[in-house]
């Protein structure tokens, strides 16, 4: 049997070692990225919310200043706004997954979470981006002409519906914060204890 002498610690076990994170926040340094987290999720929605209102705006413009002047519009939010707020909330995200009891893939609402947001970003990124840029580069040279272009019109009725769909989404995805519909995953920890307790 193995004694410990006076003074000395006794062992950690190997799971606590296995658990003990090698950095963690302070329960208002939690606060604050959480804070940061809402209010990038905040911008990302409003920001996308207003593309599709000045999208909808923009398909009966009548004056080929104003017609380029909302895309560019559009471009700015997208560029300055959109993909920055993006970028933050999924940051912080990563910050309170990695820092909480939530862990990544522990829970179900977690999961569809990160699908969501992923797929929006991947969406944006590869679609809206491109359409919203190459709306804007016709409507600088063809003005009115732009309607009559077919590929301005798949362009700008792509980021009309693009952002109505991101709208959506990003309210889906707030509305899984704060409910959180679905349970916790099955983990085999768990499976496992029933039946060493049989």
């Amino acid at each position: 049997m193995t004694t410990l002498k006076t003074g000395e610690k006794t062992p950690k076990s190997g799971t606590a070692q296995k658990d003990k994170k090698p950095f963690k926040l302070s329960l208002q340094q939690k606060n604050w990225v959480l804070s940061f987290h809402i209010g990038f999720a905040t911008l990302w929605t409003g920001a996308v919310l207003s593309m599709f209102l000045i999208a909808f705006r923009n398909k009966d413009t009548a004056n080929p200043d104003i017609l380029f002047a909302l895309n560019s519009v559009i471009n700015l939010l997208d560029d300055f706004v959109v993909i920055p707020s993006a970028i933050g909330s999924v940051i912080t995200a990563t910050s309170l997954c990695w820092q909480t009891n939530y862990g990544f893939f522990k829970f179900y609402w977690v999961i569809t979470k990160w699908v969501l947001s992923t797929a929006l970003i991947v969406f944006g990124t590869f679609c809206l981006f491109p359409w919203a840029n190459e709306a804007t580069a016709i409507s600088s040279t063809a003005g009115l002409r732009s309607f009559q272009n077919p590929i301005y019109s798949f362009d700008a009725i792509g980021v009309l519906l693009g952002t109505l769909i991101q709208v959506l989404f990003l309210f889906v995805i707030v509305g899984i914060s704060v409910l959180k519909p679905w349970g916790r995953r099955a983990t085999k920890e768990k499976q496992a204890k029933p039946s060493a307790a049989s």
